[in-house]
């Protein structure tokens, strides 16, 4: 019969929030200017006939879940279309149970199901929406259910992935390598995130392919709005000690430079990490390996400065099986995009990745997921940024605070675009302002995701559908 705390969906409606960036991210082959946030109210009622809303929050970033030649606005259109057909699946699902039961089962039949539909229709000569796009348009739902059923029974929402709420042990969902020596019979996600969550986390700081490094570099185009230009402005005036650098993954000259270029003015200002993100650009370790020895060769400081390696490779690994064990010889090697679910994870581990890069943008429920298969098999975890602002900074926060990352988070809407989570930073400044390198998460308190929604003042348009009785 399962428990009375389950839940059921009963409706759903969808927002778009269209933002634009001060300046441009350069990341792979494409560069954003632009994006939407897809915002999902979600209402869920139990047994008792109570009732809750609960909110989610995904930047749609088309140049992330979809890199294609075709037109940026025939992909921006496929998904917000998409967006909208998951909000009406939503909100004429029948099942009852806990949200992590309820993501679980949509992920594993109604989502896949629903994009094969899609695709079939939509395609028209042109190229099917892919998995990693189909993922990220459902986490704003995902993220609303686990926020609704917080709220209605007026707690955190971290503090109900146990046995006392959940139907279901970790066994139903995940399968132990083998032979690990691992059995996830009679735990719950509980029993591996943090017994406390942190209330502070180091900021990982991006650094674009097209940021600009010295003041040097300025050529009197750059947007003149009070916030930092260049990364030693960004550096001295947030106190950053951790660098993420954007890599092209087809220009190893240029990338090696970069790397020493960025390392260099690190040194300088008192940075203490860097890591490596090729954005599944590379074709094969041999290119990674190349640039890892050439820096230890000729910078062995900072070549010990860089913490990880994420992505490199391209993220469909049952079709790229590539071994990666020297990459992870040589750097903590770790899975972004190919890291859709805990079943790539652990063909990952098998490959040679050595941790994983967690983001809510593939749902809450695959994230938590993720990171119980992931600490159970002792890979590391990091959680990474898809330049959420609003809304979705808030359980991005809460997912690093909760699982333990090798450090901190990465963090970098406040870079392309501050002031688009104004009314967000007047209840939760310490989670829209980078100060002494570190985010702070002491305002999120309240059930579900702690937002406090009653208390920011933001004006939202007309829903673009609306499912509620």
């Amino acid at each position: 019969m399962g428990k009375a705390t389950n839940i059921r969906v009963v409706g759903a409606a969808l927002y778009f929030l269209p933002v634009r960036t001060r300046v441009a991210l350069k990341f792979g082959a494409e560069t954003l200017t632009e994006i939407t946030c897809a915002r999902a109210c979600v209402r869920v009622t139990d047994d008792r006939g109570r009732t809750a809303e609960g909110w989610g929050e995904t930047p749609l970033s088309v140049q992330w879940v979809w890199p294609s030649a075709l037109a940026y606005a025939e992909r921006h259109g496929a998904l917000k279309e998409f967006c909208a057909e998951l909000a009406e699946l939503w909100a004429g699902m029948r099942a009852r149970g806990h949200p992590m039961e309820l993501g679980h089962d949509f992920l594993e039949t109604a989502l896949p199901e629903r994009l094969q539909r899609f695709n079939q229709r939509q395609r028209r000569g042109g190229e099917p929406l892919p998995w990693l796009a189909a993922l990220v348009c459902g986490s704003p739902f995902d993220l609303a259910v686990h926020d609704a059923y917080g709220r209605l029974h007026g707690c955190p929402t971290y503090e109900v992935y146990h046995a006392g709420f959940m139907n279901r042990d970790l066994g139903d969902y995940l399968q132990a390598a083998a032979p690990a020596g691992v059995s996830f019979a009679g735990r719950y996600p509980a029993d591996f995130l943090c017994e406390r969550r942190a209330e502070s986390l180091a900021a990982w700081h991006l650094v674009g392919g097209l940021d600009l490094l010295q003041a040097s570099e300025r050529t009197g185009g750059e947007p003149d709005d009070g916030y930092p230009v260049t990364l030693e402005d960004w550096i001295q005036r947030d106190g950053l000690k951790c660098l993420k650098v954007k890599l092209r993954g087809t220009d190893a000259e240029w990338d090696y430079h970069r790397l020493f270029r960025v390392g260099e003015i690190a040194c300088g200002q008192g940075v203490d990490w860097l890591s490596a993100d090729f954005n599944c650009t590379v074709a094969g370790p041999e290119y990674v390996n190349g640039i890892l020895d050439r820096l230890r060769d000729t910078s062995p400081r900072i070549y010990g400065m860089i913490l990880y390696v994420e992505q490199p490779f391209p993220y469909d690994l049952e079709r790229h099986r590539l071994d990666v064990r020297s990459v992870s010889a040589r750097k903590p090697l770790f899975l972004d995009e190919s890291a859709h679910d805990w079943r790539l994870v652990r063909l990952g581990r098998e490959l040679g990745w050595s941790g994983v890069a967690l983001k809510t943008c593939k749902t809450q429920t695959g994230a938590v997921l993720s990171a119980c298969w992931a600490k159970a098999h002792g890979m590391g975890l990091m959680v990474q940024d898809l330049t959420n602002p609003m809304l979705a900074q808030i359980p991005h926060a809460l997912l690093a605070a909760h699982t333990g990352t090798i450090m901190g988070i990465e963090t970098n809407a406040m870079q392309f675009y501050p002031e688009a989570s104004r009314p967000e930073a007047e209840v939760h400044p310490g989670l829209y302002r980078r100060r002494q390198g570190r985010i702070e998460l002491s305002s999120v308190r309240g059930p579900g995701f702690g937002y406090r929604l009653a208390e920011i003042r933001r004006v939202l348009p007309p829903p673009a559908v609306e499912f509620f009785d």
